[in-house]
């Protein structure tokens, strides 16, 4: 997680939603302290402490934070996440913003968890994709590894991956990879995506280091992995669901990348409450 990257994301995150300031919040309190509490309403993964500490601390330094829950806990109904102490408008204007993210991200750290523990003991490892949110990659990415899985490529210069289209333009599979060893260096890492027999045999020649197997069925993932060298990583895509992982995890892959984890995870329920103090007057 990059703290600098963080702290710019927020700041623009509240620009958008504050606008000149929260006008409900400063026309009903003045300098009140008050106290408010994260509340997990449902179960799953938590994502989310350094946004938390970071985003009020965006308002004051003086806003007191307390993490219960770290990044990749486990949390029940009705567990306390955190609780942040300050001036009430600050905490009520950091609310939405704030919410919003960890529930997205714990989110999807939560289904993260559910896909490794469906391939749990097989050595296959459970990996996102870039279709991730625009704006939010880095956060995204990281709630995966908060859920136990790992990460695809984060931006388009981490890694070669040649697709369908650049296979469609360059001619071939072989002539594809031949003109990406000609102009990458030694460090980089080359992934080819194969659809069919022969785009598969032309990739087992020129010996990419990672050959991804796109929209196979569980029967051909085993048939074909039986034909690729040991030496190579093997990687499966396309529109794998949680109940498919198990059969597909022992089919001979080491890596099964889902788009879903990121662009489809349900968000997790929580709440900021409002600490009342015993005696408050109201009016």
């Amino acid at each position: 997680m990059n703290k600098l990257l963080l702290k710019q994301q927020l700041a623009n995150f509240f620009q958008e939603d504050l606008g000149f300031g929260d006008m409900t919040s400063q026309a009903i309190f003045d300098n009140e302290l008050g106290e408010a509490v994260f509340v997990a309403k449902a179960p799953g993964i938590f994502c989310g402490e350094q946004i938390i500490s970071t985003a009020y601390h965006l308002f004051s330094q003086d806003i007191l934070v307390d993490i219960f829950k770290r990044d990749g806990e486990s949390v029940e109904v009705g567990d306390v996440i955190a609780k942040v102490s300050g001036p009430v408008t600050d905490l009520l204007s950091g609310e939405r913003v704030t919410l919003n993210l960890i529930q997205r991200l714990s989110g999807i750290a939560t289904l993260t968890a559910e896909a490794v523990h469906e391939v749990k003991g097989t050595g296959v490892k459970i990996s996102d994709t870039r279709k991730t949110t625009p704006g939010l990659r880095m956060l995204e990415k990281y709630a995966v590894q908060c859920g136990g899985g790992s990460n695809h490529r984060l931006r388009l210069d981490d890694a070669i991956l040649i697709k369908d289209n650049h296979i469609a333009q360059a001619g071939s599979v072989t002539a594809a990879i031949r003109k990406v060893r000609k102009k990458v260096g030694h460090m980089m890492k080359v992934e080819i995506e194969v659809e069919t027999f022969d785009q598969l045999m032309e990739a087992i020649k020129e010996t990419p280091d990672v050959i991804m197997l796109d929209n196979c069925s569980v029967e051909q993932t085993a048939e074909w992995c039986k034909m690729i060298p040991p030496h190579v990583l093997v990687e499966i895509s396309g529109g794998i669901t949680v109940d498919q992982l198990n059969n597909y995890a022992n089919s001979g892959v080491h890596i099964i990348s889902m788009g879903g984890l990121t662009h489809s995870a349900k968000a997790m329920d929580i709440s900021l409450d409002i600490l009342v103090k015993e005696g408050a007057s109201h009016v």
